[in-house]
């Protein structure tokens, strides 16, 4: 038989869970970990523990289920949304990841609207300017610790973090990247002109995918190291609440999903997105899914 991972990333654990062709779970294994606060409405979170705990979970599921490593014909990324790590050009971790619900960039929020404007914001985005989105945190970082952004290379998003840890490859999902606040979501790219107003190189940002697209492929080290064979797809995959919406079939106009977990989030999709719903849906955000 063929058999599927899924390896989900949240705020405070990693789950792998192994199923089969027909969608029936076969096992599921979780690693837990915490996460810091360094100061109040802070939270940070050393991106080694993502990677920890996948290697652990995924060794969970292939011993637990004694599936063989070469029954597994593709694995999938979820996971925690908006969060930010910064990596240099040899791909090493320069600070802890600044997590979706930290609350310092309130400031940063204001001076995207000032630059970019408010509804010129929501035309591209989808969303106005929040803090949990990664785009004020990364303006945080080129304004607190300058040295720090001197040195990135990379910008990922938690999930993305794990792919690159699992393939060697940068890349991410659309609907990880319309999350950022830095996503133009009508062209389902990123967009230039956010980038241009908020100093952001388009080059330090990963291709973005659909999610179910190949982003690459299991290389024979990490194989070894997760109990897998090499050669294994990893497609884009998707946060967590696009892949709840998934889940729950609300990916078609009028039906509406409403997540309640360490965060809340309702989430509804249009076919075709107009700004005037903003004012009347302010806690929806707008993901491309």
């Amino acid at each position: 038989m063929t058999f599927f991972i899924g390896i989900d990333i949240s705020t405070t654990a990693t789950k792998a869970l192994l199923m089969d062709e027909a969608g029936n779970v076969v096992a599921v294994a979780s690693s837990e970990y915490s996460y810091e606060i360094p100061q109040p409405l802070w939270t940070e979170q050393d991106p080694d523990l993502w990677w920890v705990a996948t290697v652990k979970s995924i060794r969970h599921v292939m011993a637990d289920s004694a599936i063989k490593g070469s029954q597994v014909k593709g694995i999938g990324l979820t996971g925690q949304m908006h969060g930010l790590v910064l990596l240099d050009e040899h791909g090493q971790i320069l600070r802890p990841a600044i997590l979706w619900n930290d609350q310092r960039t309130g400031q940063q929020c204001d001076e995207i609207r000032t630059r970019i404007g408010v509804e010129r914001l929501i035309q591209i985005t989808g969303n106005d300017a929040l803090t949990g989105f990664t785009a004020p945190k990364i303006l945080w970082v080129q304004e607190n610790e300058p040295q720090i952004w001197a040195q990135v290379r990379h910008i990922l998003l938690p999930k993305d973090y794990v792919r690159y840890k699992l393939t060697g490859e940068f890349a991410t999902d659309r609907a990880g990247g319309s999350g950022t606040l830095l996503f133009d979501i009508k062209k389902r790219s990123w967009s230039s002109e956010v980038l241009t107003a908020l100093e952001i190189p388009s080059d330090c940002l990963p291709p973005t995918f659909e999610g179910v697209q190949v982003t690459a492929l299991l290389p024979p080290d990490t194989a070894a190291e997760i109990s897998l064979i090499p050669g294994i797809p990893v497609v884009a995959g998707g946060g967590d609440q696009a892949a709840a919406a998934v889940g729950t079939g609300a990916v078609k106009e009028g039906l509406v999903s409403l997540s309640l977990g360490t965060s809340g989030v309702v989430f509804a999709t249009s076919e075709i997105w107009d700004e005037r719903f903003h004012p009347l849906f302010g806690m929806i955000l707008h993901y491309a899914i």
